[in-house]
């Protein structure tokens, strides 16, 4: 009854235009639907549909919004061939998308129109049908055309389609394995291949770019063998590029030849496919051989003197680097030989407008390989480390170079923050990799002063904390093989030195970055003694516990992410060193609820009850009495909360005790985990129930059923959902429903009428309140084997907009915001 209404509506010119967003989701709607059923009984059944297509066809100025949409819907009815000849017979798909349409008209100058005439031609390109009438009505000359559009979109989307339709027709039109002659090739497909040769051979470069840009997408996406036979013919044109260089489109290249290597039609084959890489890798300039270079460093196949020749190209600017800093070379140097011309790096390096960011690319491709698990090539790791070094060095004017490039490329670097962070990215990752230590003193010469500068930028520092933990990890590991405890120690004593200034800078962020490098430090090194040691012995922890009081509140979230960590060290290690332990941990503890239940920003006391069940998870609350008050105090702190963060992470440490005190007072056999075996025992159920309810566990976890934010109360289901798996066996869960003659019973009733309102609860009870006991065992009981939880389950886990998204309320949307109906006024956003 809505469809004919709405497609009336949208035909009509008198009414104002839809919005954008109905129309897509519309067009969703439609590809749904016709996605599962190819029949035309869509279009026999809804005669509305090419009634509105004729309409908008017979107005004298459609609107560009509604043609677009008319052309993309008439694409997606028509994928199908049964639908597809409905249409045609109509003559609906030749008034659309042939000469006399849209294309002959004024309207086709809006963008809008064109794209929508490309996406439709794309969407019904799923037969034979579609591309001969493509094919043979001239649509290929304005696909072709569409290629150079000054919209981008339109532009990208013609070319994707080329790709797609010369797919289409070589795969299924081709009955044998075709060959470099034009007869071989379907019509289509010759259609396209020969306007890509033709582009090739232009003088435009404009031409040769929309060509390699669709052989790169072409190549990227189809493995099919006949690609060998498409590239043959070619090959000979795109080798020229590289040599003739008569049009400049060798920025495209790389991309081409990265894509044919990673399919196995090209990187299995012994022709010339590979000597063609191995003179792009020549011939290309630094910048643009980079991205070939580690591409096919990553790829397994690639044959051993290619891989050979690529590492070279990527590692060149770092000898550069390592060349330029000292002359005589005092160390090996990254390479034996260039594969291009040194000069070209050289060149590049010494100018200000490409030194940093031939740099940064090199060390970002750095990056990415360093970052695989398996390194399909092997690096000079220990080379690869000095010249890092080297480059901070020249970053921070640490090193006075005595060659003319070596202070051409000092003077460019000076205090350049991207190198910086580039270079240290690199060094991080290089941490992991082994033959690189025995240059860890110079290395951690190098951070220190980063750590000490001054004018380390509060950015380059955070970067500098995140090195420097790698490699005070990597360190402990070989001071434990080759017993250099005492340059360990050293470097410690120098880290928490600097790491005392730094917690007092008056930055912010410089606190902040402080605070998560302590933090990651103890979670790493915290079993270590002489971490321990330097730690305790130094300002740190007194300047840490003074920061819960920072001004900034991501600094206080920080400090209390710290302080929780440190406890590991100072209250509950086995023998903790810390004078008056019992006295500091329960000021600590104090000063954590305070900011639970104080503290004005959410961070901070999102970072404390993270913290708290971090404490409760390690067992280090105590007994379980002490633990029970413990999470009683948390619980009712939490439970009015403003941020619904800190409630669920209330609602993670209540999963946390319920599974411990399970384990605890449950059978023997229970594991540390929520619990699937049923605690068949009536002592043991009678004694977790009493422990449940004294904590206040029943009230928090059934007031958040009631959250007004829906993860709340998801997860305070599932908590419920796990407690009665535990005291319900399957068998006994139904008497327990059936069951309504306990004096609790109406009491429940009417707790499971309120929890079914959800977030629209207004009066929801308190202990007492309308007779439902939270503190009391058997009404909680009852309360878990009565109350529906798998429909409150079913109901927190519906989306949102369950009722908004169905297709009735999209076309009353559509409606309203054409203004046919008033009464609906239902945001179609």
């Amino acid at each position: 009854l809505l469809l004919p209404r709405v497609c009336a509506a949208l035909a009509d010119p008198r009414q104002p235009g839809s919005d954008d967003t109905c129309l897509e989701k519309l067009l969703d709607w439609f590809r749904t639907l016709t996605e599962f059923d190819p029949s035309v009984k869509l279009l026999q059944d809804n005669p509305c549909l090419t009634e509105f297509i004729t309409s908008v066809l017979a107005l004298p100025e459609p609107s560009p919004s509604i043609l677009s949409f008319t052309l993309r819907l008439a694409g997606i009815l028509a994928a199908s061939e049964s639908r597809f000849q409905h249409l045609q017979q109509e003559k609906l798909l030749v008034m659309l998308f042939g000469g006399d349409g849209p294309l002959s008209s004024t309207v086709w100058e809006d963008a809008s129109v064109r794209s929508g005439w490309v996406e439709g031609v794309h969407s019904m390109m799923q037969h034979q049908l579609a591309l001969h009438f493509i094919c043979n009505g001239g649509g290929m000359d304005v696909i072709f055309a569409l290629q150079g559009d000054p919209s981008l979109f339109v532009a990208s989307a013609a070319s994707r389609l080329l790709v797609h339709m010369l797919i289409l027709s070589a795969e299924s039109e081709t009955t044998k394995h075709p060959s470099t002659k034009d007869c071989d090739w379907p019509a289509c497909a010759q259609m396209i291949i020969k306007h890509i040769e033709d582009s090739l051979q232009s003088n435009s470069a404009s031409h040769v770019e929309q060509s390699l840009k669709l052989l790169t997408s072409l190549f990227g996406s189809c493995r099919s063998t006949w690609t060998e036979v498409l590239w043959l013919g070619i090959a000979k044109q795109i080798e020229s590029f590289l040599t003739e260089k008569t049009v400049q489109v060798q920025h495209m290249l790389a991309s081409l030849l990265l894509n044919m290597a990673w399919s196995p039609v090209f990187c299995e084959s012994e022709g010339s496919f590979w000597a063609l890489v191995t003179s792009a890798l020549e011939r290309l300039t630094p910048v643009q051989a980079g991205p070939l270079a580690v591409g096919l460093l990553r790829l397994y196949k690639c044959p051993q003197d290619v891989r050979i020749q690529a590492l070279t190209v990527l590692l060149q600017p770092m000898d550069c680097i390592l060349r330029a800093a000292s002359q005589p070379l005092e160390h090996a140097g990254l390479l034996d030989e260039s594969v291009s011309d040194p000069a070209a790096v050289e060149s590049l390096l010494s100018s200000k407008s490409s030194c940093a960011s031939l740099l940064c690319q090199t060390l970002a491709h750095l990056e990415k390989l360093l970052c695989l698990i398996h390194l399909p090539v092997d690096l000079p790791y220990a080379s690869l480390l000095r010249s890092l070094v080297t480059i901070l060095q020249f970053c921070n004017g640490f090193l006075s170079p005595t060659s003319p490039l070596g202070s051409t490329i000092s003077r460019i670097l000076i205090n350049c923050f991207r190198v910086q962070r580039s270079a240290l990215d690199v060094l991080a990752a290089l941490s992991e990799r082994i033959g690189c230590d025995t240059l860890i003193g110079s290395l951690f010469d190098v951070l220190l002063a980063y750590l000490e500068s001054p004018n380390t930028s509060p950015t380059v520092l955070k970067k500098t904390f995140q090195a420097t933990s790698k490699w005070l990890v990597r360190l402990h590991e070989v001071s434990c093989s080759n017993s250099q405890w005492q340059q360990t120690q050293k470097i410690l004593e120098d880290v928490f030195l600097v790491l005392q200034k730094r917690l007092c800078s008056p930055c912010w962020e410089i606190r902040d970055s402080s605070l998560e490098f302590l933090t990651v430090l103890i979670k790493c090194l915290r079993d270590q003694d002489e971490f321990r040691q330097s730690l305790l012995s130094s300002e740190v922890p007194r300047l840490t516990e003074n920061l819960l009081e920072d001004p900034e509140s991501y600094v206080r979230a920080s400090a209390v992410i710290a302080v929780g960590h440190l406890a590991f060290i100072t209250y509950f290690a086995p023998e903790s060193p810390v004078v008056g332990n019992q006295y500091n941990k329960e000021n600590t503890v104090a000063k954590l609820q305070e900011i639970l239940s104080a503290d004005p920003e959410g961070f901070p006391r999102r970072a404390v009850i993270s913290i708290f069940t971090k404490w409760l998870r390690q067992g280090c609350t105590g007994p379980l009495e002490d633990t029970e008050q413990f999470v009683s105090r948390v619980i009712q702190t939490v439970e009015y909360d403003l941020d619904w963060e800190v409630r669920l992470g209330g609602l993670e440490l209540v999963e946390v005790f319920c599974s411990q005190t399970i384990c605890q007072l449950g059978p023997p056999e229970c594991s540390y985990s929520p619990v699937s075996s049923a605690i068949t025992s009536s002592v043991h159920q009678n004694k977790l129930l009493q422990v449940f309810c004294r904590a206040k566990l029943f009230r928090f976890l059934f007031r958040s059923l009631c959250d007004c934010d829906k993860p709340v109360g998801q997860r305070a289901c599932d908590i419920l959902l796990a407690l009665r798996g535990s005291f319900y066996p399957i068998s006994t869960l139904k008497d327990s429903q059936e069951a309504g003659d306990s004096p609790a019973g109406p009491s429940i009733a009417w707790l499971q009428r309120t929890l079914r309102q959800g977030s629209l609860a207004q009066d929801f009870p308190s202990d007492g309140g309308n007779g439902v006991d939270f503190g009391d065992p058997e009404s909680m009981l009852l309360a878990l084997g009565t109350i529906d939880l798998e429909e409150l389950h079913d109901e927190l886990n519906k989306c949102s907009d369950h009722v908004e998204k169905s297709p009735q309320s999209l076309l009353q949307d559509i409606l309203a915001t054409v203004g046919t109906i008033e009464e609906n006024e239902a945001d179609c956003y």
